[in-house]
């Protein structure tokens, strides 16, 4: 690995004596974990857990992920070790339902585990400006299930409307990657000083735009993978002056080999290759000052539904009656209609779902049901994943390994014989993966193109240690 000269006198300064060591790790291959989402499936008890997040397990070697049914089906998330620490916090400074937003969320590794970390029914809102990589968020938020989700594409100023909205934000900020050398090529290759000071400018600008949409006592949490001082512990200083908040502490301990910061007064939380398992991650929480009033924010949320103007006139065709069987406690669900696409929001944040929509721009909420055709009722894919879906309302059919890999490049497949005509929720392991429509003779293969395993080649051997 060729370092920038830069780079590496930048970090020779800060490390001193731990320098030879930090570069020798930076040579070693990266570890291998996974998160477990409970909604799904068992955690498994043959690996070794994060220490730092109750449902993150190491992995000894890195199978391939693409080629294993239940990664597609949203019973795991393949995330690195560092990034889970952020369960630490949130368990620490979260105890009640709250509204919480991941600014800076594509591909949803955080976004997902604070899904399942945050008290139950709270609302998380996950951001992504970039166009392509909302739509991976949007797919791996799909797969994770949850119904209080909801995904959107803008940039960091959008969100200045909505004062003191949120309890908790996330901003995983753009950074240099400094952090992501030893897995990423690309990143040596694009990193210079220039950039370093780009990132600097660009954080500054995303931490003031956010700023007013965090309520005063409200947690704010900054993390970015990389190194520099200038990025994370003056950042941090950079923050406290700007939006007035408290740097807090969260208890760790000594033999999980978290770093002290490099830089500066302020409690954080640096894992860095040579003391942790994990790659680079630098992350710290803080309470906004309560030195303003605060807003409420339901006359917000009225305020935004007020001025979108008259109600629009609604043509779409009547909901069917039956799709409240396609859900597990549907009476806990508003259905509604977007043309002939049916969706599902949660009743205790209807109001929410409909004000952010007047205001951003909505990748994917709730849970997607259906597509009414004439009289043809079509479920959607997102139905198959979520963990509210009714599957005793549903033929069901577990296929073998080779079959649901079939079914994931979206080939046909034959069904057993007896299987009724309509549409089949095919599973693997008892996992859903998606929907076929049997027709007798053969049947539609419905998975999502844009989601299809599209390597032609499956592994001689498949090795998968959970």
């Amino acid at each position: 690995m060729k370092l920038p000269l830069s780079f590496i006198s930048t970090m020779q300064d800060l490390l001193k004596n731990e320098y030879p060591e930090f570069e020798q790790a930076l040579e070693q291959e990266p570890s291998v974990s996974i998160r477990i989402n409970e909604e799904k499936t068992e955690a498994p008890e043959s690996l070794k857990r994060v220490p730092w997040c109750s449902t993150g397990y190491y992995l000894s070697q890195r199978p391939a992920f693409t080629f294993d049914p239940r990664f597609h089906a949203g019973n795991y998330y393949v995330q690195e070790a560092s990034s889970m620490f952020l369960e630490r916090i949130l368990d620490t400074y979260v105890d009640s339902t709250v509204k919480y937003l991941d600014l800076c969320a594509a591909p949803g590794g955080k976004t997902t585990l604070a899904i399942s970390a945050l008290p139950k029914g709270s609302l998380v809102v996950a951001n992504e400006i970039d166009r392509k990589r909302s739509n991976i968020l949007s797919e791996n938020i799909t797969k994770w299930g949850n119904p209080n989700t909801i995904v959107t594409n803008n940039s960091s100023e959008d969100f200045v409307p909505l004062k003191h909205f949120f309890d908790v934000i996330l901003c995983d900020v753009p950074c240099s990657g400094e952090g992501m050398f030893r897995k990423d090529e690309n990143a040596i290759a694009e990193w210079s000083d220039a950039n370093v000071e780009n990132c600097v400018s660009r954080q500054k600008m995303i931490i003031d735009n956010i700023n007013h949409c965090l309520r005063p006592g409200g947690i704010l949490i900054y993390s970015t993978c990389t190194y520099n001082i200038k990025e994370n512990e003056q950042m941090l200083e950079y923050i406290c002056e700007n939006i007035g908040a408290e740097v807090l502490e969260i208890k760790t301990d000594d033999e999980w080999g978290i770093h002290k910061p490099l830089y500066g007064e302020n409690p954080a939380y640096r894992f860095m290759p040579h003391t942790t398992k994990g790659e680079g991650l630098f992350i710290a929480v803080m309470r906004k000052n309560v030195d303003e009033e605060c807003d409420d924010s339901d006359y917000i949320i009225r305020n935004i539904l007020k001025q979108s103007g008259k109600k629009e006139k609604n043509n779409t065709p009547k909901i069917p009656e039956e799709l409240k069987k396609y859900l597990i406690s549907s009476d806990k669900f508003e259905f509604i209609s977007f043309g002939d696409s049916i969706k599902a929001v949660p009743k205790i944040y209807g109001d929410e779902f409909k004000a952010l929509s007047k205001i951003l721009k909505i990748q994917s909420s709730g849970i997607e049901i259906a597509t009414l055709k004439g009289k043809d009722i079509i479920p959607a894919h997102a139905l198959a994943l979520s963990t509210f879906l009714n599957k005793k309302n549903f033929e069901t059919v577990n296929v073998d390994y080779n079959t649901a890999i079939s079914f994931l490049r979206r080939e046909a497949i034959t069904l057993p014989q007896g299987v009724s005509k309509g549409y089949v929720l095919i599973c693997f392991e008892d996992s859903p993966l998606g929907w076929v429509k049997n027709i007798g003779n053969r049947s539609n293969n419905l998975y999502p193109q844009e989601w299809r395993i599209r390597s032609g080649y499956t592994p001689d051997n498949i090795s998968f240690e959970f």
